[in-house]
């Protein structure tokens, strides 16, 4: 079942986002150490009014277990929403000249990480968690959902394509290679 994150999902839902994201997670961080990375994953999501918040997640839940989960927002607030991100990045993560590049715009709705425990892949959960977040879109008035997938991530760029998405662009963010890619919402 899919349905709205709450607050105390943390422990469940940022180990997903560590591994929706990556290398890129732990370059918040400024850190490899996993306990700090998740550390800082749980609180954030804990907190509203940011990007990693409870209130911008959605789950797939199953027999009471979190196996997957997106985190989406509104792309014209991603500088509202990462502003006290990055302003306890600079402070506490010794990060002071830390300001990545706009993932997302103005008039789309983004999908920020998605991600399926490794023990649920295979099972369509992604597939229902991106059917999901586009009718999350629809529901507030985006006519475009968008996101970012690494170039040499080949299964999730073939699994954004066969959702219909399509690629807009390459772009870098935080010294990556990214594919822009957008689905467009019928209205």
């Amino acid at each position: 079942m899919i349905r709205d994150a709450k607050p105390e999902d943390a422990t469940a839902v940022a180990p997903l986002i560590i591994l929706a994201m990556g290398e890129l997670a732990y370059k918040f961080s400024n850190t490899k150490d996993v306990n700090k990375t998740t550390a800082l994953f749980e609180s954030f999501f804990r907190q509203t009014d940011n990007q990693y918040s409870y209130q911008n997640t959605i789950v797939y839940e199953e027999d009471a277990v979190i196996l997957g989960s997106l985190n989406a927002y509104d792309g014209g607030k991603l500088l509202e929403l990462r502003k006290n991100f990055l302003a306890y990045l600079k402070t506490h993560n010794h990060l002071p000249d830390f300001n990545p590049e706009p993932e997302t715009e103005a008039g789309e709705f983004y999908l920020d990480t998605i991600s399926v425990n490794p023990n649920a892949q295979g099972k369509g959960i992604g597939k229902k968690l991106i059917d999901a977040g586009i009718l999350w879109a629809k529901k507030l008035k985006h006519n475009k959902v968008g996101l970012l997938v690494e170039v040499n991530n080949k299964k999730a760029l073939n699994l954004y394509l066969n959702k219909g998405f399509e690629i807009i662009n390459q772009k870098e963010f935080i010294g990556e290679q990214y594919y822009h890619m957008v689905h467009h919402i019928d209205t």
